[in-house]
């Protein structure tokens, strides 16, 4: 029976073939014996993007910063503060309680904010997707390699031990001639 040779050229390629892109890849860097780590950080920083999506990295990063919520409590404080004292000074103020003009203020902020908050999300978990297919492709390489040394390993100490079975056989045989060249004494009588 006919077994196919695993270090034959179609069977390589039909095996390749069957593996998905990622796998092809750590596979070509196995092959080549290229690293396949690199620093995703710098290369993601270099791909900056659009205009808007820095914008949104921006307004997300400051809107998620103690710096504004202490702008925001401050300015909140001088709203009423003002009104406060308009009211006390004057008898009127530009906002009456309950503060209708803040509210609008506040909720065109929230309403434009949010959905920058969430663009500049968006763009982190694609961030995080490339980052993770990263690691994957490095503990993927990481893990074949430990297979291969293993299976090194595995040869070397087969090697080994069949060249230890090799001298025991000669040594055995060197006994054997020994004991057959030396003239037989009978025991000694006590």
């Amino acid at each position: 029976m006919h077994h196919p040779d695993p270090a034959s050229p179609t069977l390589r390629t039909t095996a390749l073939d069957a593996l998905d892109e990622r796998a092809r890849k750590v596979a070509e860097h196995i092959t080549h014996r290229r690293h396949i780590s690199r620093n995703l950080g710098q290369e993601l920083e270099r791909g900056q993007g659009t205009l808007g999506q820095r914008a949104a990295d921006a307004v997300a990063g400051f809107g998620g910063s103690w710096t504004f919520v202490l702008l925001f409590g401050l300015t909140m404080l001088v709203w009423v503060s003002m009104n406060a004292v308009l009211l006390a000074w004057q008898g009127h103020t530009f906002d009456p309680y309950p503060y209708i003009l803040l509210n609008l203020v506040l909720s065109m902020l929230a309403a434009i904010q949010a959905p920058i908050i969430l663009m500049s999300q968006n763009r982190q978990a694609d961030k995080d997707r490339v980052r993770s297919e990263h690691d994957y492709e490095v503990n993927l390489k990481a893990e074949l390699e430990i297979m291969m040394l293993h299976d090194k390993i595995d040869q070397l100490q087969k090697n080994q031990w069949t060249e230890l079975i090799a001298l025991q056989r000669e040594q055995l045989h060197l006994l054997a001639d020994l004991v057959a060249q030396r003239p037989h004494t009978p025991p000694p009588v006590g």
